[in-house]
């Protein structure tokens, strides 16, 4: 796989190879389990020392989910100690710009969390990461993760990161309730209709039908109506050299014009916990949100299908947004041999089933059995087995993290001003200087 390829990310993958993700588990003993193998032979316990690991999971079902494999990794590896050095913040905007400090000045943490996809590029480029073909070999290889998801870590034959789970990003959260209240109660076919719906949903006297938080939400909210505007071969082109200037484009600008008026005001500091938050209290009808918000409304002791549901966003039916959280060796770790203690508990099927289980998305190896997981993961598996597959902008699976800056530059300027030529323009403009 060359270089160009790998920053297309998942941009041109079929479902093709993915359909074992929602396979059965088996009967033989769960990979990335054994004994720590260093130059000098098995360590029974783990490497020992300090593993401090960098990420963005500070709140929230993330939050819930890292301390399931915190307390996993204590478990499995007790000559270690796990060093918690998430920052909070922004789908990882916070934490990724610590963490480029960090690593610029030679202080790279043991393992850090990175999306899987073109977000990587910019570490192979700078050398601060490092192969980890013999962690995801001793986990199973091929055998056990997608083929296709193994290609798009993968640039001149090495792998960079250890894929800990699957994320759907295309999914709307619901309020049943105030929909049935505005009269909007059934799934919208498409993004006009689903406008019409927000309207029922205002003059039933709910100031927000949808909300957001900041500029990343934005940027999330953008890419699932740019796929749904476009579908998914024309919104995959957008990343292999395909025009931002299309009338398909600025009918989505237009579009997400419209949706952004039904929303609340929001401001850079606002995370989505507290818009799912709104969709849990009745105070908004929706939320365009990762599968990460499941776990949310579960902590809420919200029950699927009653106090809430989900779709995909109107007109995306049939895809699949893709973004998939690894995790990485830095060149000059610390303590590289208990880096990789953490990298084999977060590949193992173990791991998978208790951080995918506490932070709502799937996992990334195929021989984790789907009927251990709730009604929504169980129909994330199905989709992801059988959709088109999409990568998200906003994760770093689609365009590389300078390209990211300047879409959410665009974005947050089209925000204060709500001016639609201009955001084509910009959108023109980055793909130009930062596209593949």
């Amino acid at each position: 796989m060359d270089r160009r390829q790998f920053l297309i990310g998942l941009g041109a993958a079929s479902a093709v190879g993915v359909v074992g993700l929602a396979g059965c588990g088996t009967d033989e003993e769960t990979p990335g389990t054994e004994p720590t193998t260093t130059g000098e032979g098995p360590v029974e316990g783990g490497a020992g020392g300090t593993v401090g690991v960098f990420t963005w999971w500070a709140e929230g079902s993330e939050k819930l989910g890292l301390d399931e494999l915190e307390s996993l990794f204590k478990e499995k590896y007790p000559n270690n100690t796990f060093e918690n050095l998430a920052v909070a913040g922004g789908a990882g905007s916070n934490a990724k710009a610590k963490l480029a400090a960090d690593l610029q000045n030679g202080n790279p943490p043991d393992s850090f969390q990175g999306h899987a996809g073109a977000e990587l590029m910019d570490y192979i480029d700078a050398d601060q990461i490092v192969p980890v073909n013999d962690v995801i070999e001793e986990l199973g290889g091929a055998s056990v993760f997608p083929q296709n998801l193994l290609d798009r870590i993968t640039i001149d034959g090495d792998i960079y990161s250890v894929p800990s789970n699957v994320h759907r990003a295309n999914v709307v959260w619901a309020n049943p309730k105030v929909l049935a209240d505005a009269g909007a109660a059934e799934v919208p076919a498409d993004l006009d209709s689903w406008i019409s719906d927000m309207q029922k949903v205002k003059d039933s006297g709910v100031e927000t039908p949808i909300t957001i938080g900041g500029t990343w939400t934005q940027v999330h909210l953008f890419e699932t109506i740019l796929m749904a505007e476009l579908g998914v071969d024309e919104y995959n082109g957008l990343f292999t050299g395909g025009s931002w200037d299309s009338d398909g484009v600025k009918s989505a600008v237009s579009k997400y014009a419209q949706i952004i008026e039904f929303a609340n005001t929001a401001s850079d500091g606002d995370d989505w916990p507290a818009a799912t938050d709104a969709v849990i209290e009745g105070r908004a009808a929706y939320n365009v949100m990762g599968d990460w918000a499941v776990a949310q409304f579960a902590s809420k002791d919200q029950v699927d299908g009653e106090d809430y549901t989900y779709f995909p966003v109107p007109g995306s039916d049939g895809v699949f947004d893709f973004l998939a959280d690894s995790f990485t060796l830095p060149n000059g770790a610390p303590n590289p041999e208990g880096a990789k203690d953490w990298l084999r508990l977060v590949g193992s099927a173990e791991g998978q089933l208790a951080f995918n289980l506490a932070k709502g998305s799937i996992p990334a190896r195929t021989d984790v059995a789907a009927d251990e997981f709730p009604a929504y993961q169980q129909s994330a598996m199905e989709s992801f087995g059988a959709d088109a597959i999409a990568s998200s902008i906003a994760h770093g699976a689609a365009v590389n993290m300078a390209w990211l800056s300047e879409i959410s530059t665009a974005m947050s300027k089209f925000y204060s001003g709500r001016e639609e030529e201009t955001l084509v323009s910009d959108l023109v403009a980055a793909a130009e200087t930062y596209g593949a």
